[in-house]
């Protein structure tokens, strides 16, 4: 892929991972469980892909 996109997926995982960390720091009684669900895996997801396209440009 080209290092356009790659730089975009970068941006969006790190995006992602915001998120999750805000949706962390809030008191476990607030917590909306199924969105950090859904950013937990769409951000491990995303890591995953980003991995294996730095190691195929090696």
């Amino acid at each position: 892929m080209s290092k356009e996109i790659t730089f975009i997926l970068v941006i969006v995982s790190m995006a992602v991972w915001v998120m999750v960390s805000r949706e962390a720091v809030k008191p476990s009684k607030e917590i909306d469980w199924r969105k950090m669900i859904t950013l937990l895996s769409a951000g491990s997801l995303s890591a995953f892909v980003i991995t294996i396209m730095l190691f195929q440009s090696l």
